[in-house]
């Protein structure tokens, strides 16, 4: 059988739509420099799909490799509990799907270096009007 591999961006969600703009333009980078991976973005909650609904969505489209990117700064409790249990119930229901997951985004020193790298620059940017 052929592996058919899926990278997921996980995100919270927000309310208002605009929020997901970043995640957006993140997948679609991300998209650009995998093209053989298929890459999508899902949301915790209050935004779609949610990841149990894209994950029943890949595993439809053949897909039996997933890797879940929690974008998120840090491991507070939506990554620490309710991740896991979104997963604990997927890898049930999707048994013949390889489903795992790394690190917060936030966690990974080169991540938190180029924070670090924005952070120092804006210390030469001009004020704002």
């Amino acid at each position: 059988m052929t592996t058919q591999r899926a990278l997921v961006l996980f995100a919270h969600g927000a309310r208002a739509a605009s929020w997901a703009a970043p995640f957006e333009r993140l997948r679609d980078l991300t998209r650009a420099r995998e093209p053989q991976v298929r890459v999508e973005l899902a949301f915790l909650e209050l935004m779609s799909p949610r990841l149990p609904e894209l994950v029943a969505a890949l595993t439809a489209d053949g897909i039996n490799d997933i890797t879940v990117v929690p974008v998120f700064l840090g491991q507070g409790g939506h990554v620490l509990r309710d991740l896991p249990v979104m997963l604990d119930d997927l890898r049930v229901a999707y048994p013949q799907v390889s489903v795992k997951v790394v690190e917060a985004a936030g966690e990974n020193a080169a991540v938190l270096q180029a924070l670090s790298d924005y952070c120092v620059g804006a210390l030469s940017q001009p004020a704002p009007d």
